[in-house]
């Protein structure tokens, strides 16, 4: 069975940087999706579709065509005394903050002694990815988990 719309995708996967950083890997947790849901990179779902079962690719994207390019407007100095209430603050923290368009995810980057930077941009926005990706299972999709957009898990 190819790779195609509405179609569940189970693929182990090593993500790296332009380095061949090792970003993440699916050891032995393979990621299953459903083809044309908008789970994945859109130009990584473009490559393997129409792969099937036992296929192997390796994808290159681009900074843009994947977490998009850093956006310096994202990031932003706040009061320390604003985040008061978020206990073992530090680098690294991931905290949320309701926004004008809904609730965002910023990372803390810097601490200082009356401010902290927080930084919108996704963790790999700007960085060229390169996915080293093996197909291990093809199946059409239930009717429920296309109406829900989601995998179910199959006891």
């Amino acid at each position: 069975m190819k790779i195609e719309k509405n179609k569940v995708v189970t693929m182990e996967y090593t993500l790296s940087d332009h380095d061949n950083k090792i970003i993440e890997e699916s050891k032995g947790d393979p990621m299953v999706f459903i083809c044309g849901a908008e789970q994945i990179i859109p130009a990584l779902e473009q490559e393997i579709t129409g792969k099937t079962i036992g296929d192997s690719v390796s994808v290159s994207v681009t900074a843009e065509d994947g977490y998009g390019a850093r956006d310096e407007d994202h990031i932003m100095e706040v009061e320390k005394n604003h985040l008061e209430d978020i206990e073992d603050l530090e680098v690294g923290t991931v905290v949320q903050a309701e926004m004008e368009d809904g609730l965002s995810s910023y990372t803390v980057t810097a601490i200082g002694e009356k401010t902290v930077t927080l930084d919108g941009n996704h963790p790999l926005a700007g960085i060229p990815l390169k996915f080293e990706v093996k197909i291990t299972d093809v199946r059409a999709a239930t009717e429920d988990e296309i109406n829900h957009g989601h995998v179910h898990c199959e006891n």
